[in-house]
C-alpha cells in the first residue's frame, strides 16, 4: 500500500454520520483530498457498507474487523474470505472496542496474507506492540485506550509512546509500518505523530463526525506531506 508515504487511515466506527450514504460521502470526501495531496488516505466504514464503499472509490478500504472463523455456518461472523469477495484492501484487526487473543491476531494476520490483504493490528501499548510484532502484520497502530475520543493526542500528551513503540516494533520486525492514533484531532497532532517515526495516524471521530469532513482530512493531509516533504 505504499509503506513509504504517509497513511491516514479513517475509522469510521459506526457513527450516525457514516450510516449509509453518509459512508460514502467521506469516502468519497477522503479520496478527493487524496488524489490532490497524494497523502495515502484509507477507509474503513461500516461493515454493511463495505462493498458499495468499495465500488465507489478508489482508495483502500478496510473492514473494520475479521473473525477467526470459516466462511460456513458462522451467522454474524465475518471470516476474512468474505472481506476478500468484497474487494475490501484488508481490515482493522484488534481494535481496542474489538479486543482479540494474541493468538488469534496471529491467525488471522496469517490468513490475511495468504489472501492478499493488508492487516493493520492496533496495540494499547509499546509492549503489545513487540508482542504482535512477531506475526508481522502490514501495519501496527498504537492507541493508547484510554485517549481514544478525548481529543487529547498521543501525540501530545504522551509523545514516548509513539518513538518507544516505533522502536520496539521495529527491534522484532523492522519492516512493519506503524501508525498511531488515539485523540487525534488536528494536522497539528498528525505532524507531530509522523516527527516522532510513525508513518501516519489512525483517526476517526476527528474527521467523520466534523462539520466538513473533507476539509478535515484535508488539513490532516496537509500536516502530514509537509513532514515528509522536508
Amino acid at each position: 500500500m505504499g509503506a513509504d508515504r504517509p497513511l491516514i487511515v479513517i475509522n469510521f466506527k459506526n457513527y450516525r454520520e457514516a450510516q449509509g450514504d453518509g459512508a460514502l460521502r467521506i469516502a468519497k470526501a477522503a479520496e478527493d483530498v487524496s488524489r490532490r495531496t497524494g497523502v495515502l488516505v484509507a477507509v474503513a466504514p461500516p461493515q454493511v457498507t463495505l462493498m458499495q464503499v468499495v465500488r465507489s472509490v478508489s482508495i483502500p478500504v478496510f473492514a473494520q474487523h475479521v473473525d477467526d472463523v470459516e466462511p460456513s455456518s458462522t451467522t454474524g461472523f465475518v471470516p476474512p474470505e468474505s472481506v476478500s469477495a468484497s474487494g475490501a484492501s484488508g481490515s482493522i484487526i484488534n481494535h481496542s472496542e474489538h479486543r482479540l487473543p494474541e493468538d488469534t491476531v496471529g491467525r488471522l494476520v496469517r490468513r490475511m496474507r495468504d489472501l492478499g490483504l493488508t492487516s493493520l493490528v492496533c496495540a494499547s501499548t509499546p509492549d503489545e506492540a513487540a508482542r504482535l510484532a512477531r506475526f508481522s502484520p502490514d501495519y501496527i497502530a498504537i492507541e493508547p485506550p484510554e485517549l481514544i475520543g478525548t481529543g487529547r493526542a498521543v501525540s501530545r500528551v504522551a509523545p514516548e509512546v509513539i518513538s518507544r513503540g516505533v522502536e520496539a516494533v521495529h527491534a522484532v520486525s523492522p519492516d512493519v509500518t506503524v501508525l498511531c492514533g488515539a485523540g487525534i484531532a488536528s494536522g497539528d497532532d498528525v505532524r507531530a505523530s509522523i516527527e516522532l517515526g510513525a508513518m501516519g495516524v489512525l483517526v476517526s471521530s476527528a474527521i467523520v463526525r466534523a462539520p466538513d469532513p473533507g476539509a478535515k482530512v484535508e488539513e490532516f493531509a496537509r500536516h502530514a506531506s509537509g513532514v515528509r516533504g522536508r
